[in-house]
């Protein structure tokens, strides 16, 4: 049964925004239409570098663990699979200034002629190779063949903590900013991306052209958020899933405040023993 929540305004779970008072005196939003005062995207970057992922689970290169949006710890499910969370990916959250000075994100479409999750909207990177030296490298490695985005034109500032994709993918958000938007000209790899455009960070803090299906994973409810974007009468996506998920997060690092919306069940927690129910297919896993 799925139960779906639109147009509903609720206390979200907690939340927690580990950065100095200092900086939040510095670059903190005064209203919805501004992104940070003075500076900007070098304001956003003094700010970010600060960041340190809250300690919810510490996994064994002692990075903490978040789940798919969900800011409960999933410790037990983790510890609950003997190397099954050794495989690794990385997306890249890359940040640059609108035209009104807000915070914008790129995305891309996957092409619809892909085996998995055709023809949906994602993040830019994809699973770490042997050769790859950080997540940092991981992600904008990806985003480059992907999209064409030069690893040099992107200002590398910080990693939140990763998250679990739903067959235990660890995937781990990479937060850079691009500083000038005018030298990225996309080259989408046709054989991958159908689309590449950007989207208003804050819009993953609002409640507007949101909704959310409650849905059923190893005996548990949880939230799952759909939000719709429309570029012109021809140009309408769909941003939900675990790009929904971290984008939430993002947002609400970066602007320094939880959704209007309620982000997650209160009492949501896979429990070890609904672990075994869970069929580990990786080969579709991102």
């Amino acid at each position: 049964m799925m139960m779906v929540y639109a147009g509903r305004r609720v206390a979200s779970s907690c939340i927690s925004f580990p950065l100095s008072k200092k900086l939040l005196m510095d670059c903190h939003p005064s209203s919805a239409s501004k992104s940070c005062s003075g500076s900007g995207l070098m304001a956003l970057a003094k700010q970010l570098r600060l960041y340190k992922a809250p300690p919810s689970y510490v996994d064994e290169r002692s990075e903490a663990v978040s789940t798919v949006g969900f800011q409960e710890s999933m410790t037990s499910v983790v510890g609950g699979f003997q190397g099954s969370t050794t495989k690794r990916a990385a997306v890249l959250i890359c940040l640059f200034e609108g035209a009104a000075g807000e915070f914008r994100v790129i995305l891309t479409k996957r092409s619809s002629n892909l085996s998995s999750h055709s023809g949906e909207v994602a993040l830019p990177g994809g699973k770490a190779e042997e050769g790859d030296a950080s997540d940092a490298e991981t992600a904008t490695r990806e985003a480059e063949e992907e999209i064409g985005l030069n690893p040099s034109l992107v200002n590398v500032l910080t990693c939140l903590e990763p998250f679990m994709s739903k067959h235990l993918f660890r995937v781990i958000p990479v937060i850079g900013i691009l500083t000038d938007k005018k030298a990225f000209n996309p080259t989408p790899n046709v054989a991958e991306v159908e689309a590449v455009f950007d989207v208003p960070l804050e819009m993953f803090l609002k409640d507007e052209h949101r909704r959310s299906e409650e849905r059923e994973w190893m005996g548990r409810n949880y939230l799952i958020h759909y939000f719709d974007y429309e570029m012109g009468e021809n140009n309408k996506y769909l941003i939900w899933g675990l790009t929904a998920g971290i984008l939430i997060r993002a947002a609400s690092i970066v602007y320094q405040r939880p959704p209007d919306f309620l982000e997650q069940l209160p009492n949501f927690k896979v429990s070890s023993s609904s672990s075994s129910n869970l069929d580990l297919n990786f080969k579709n896993a991102l």
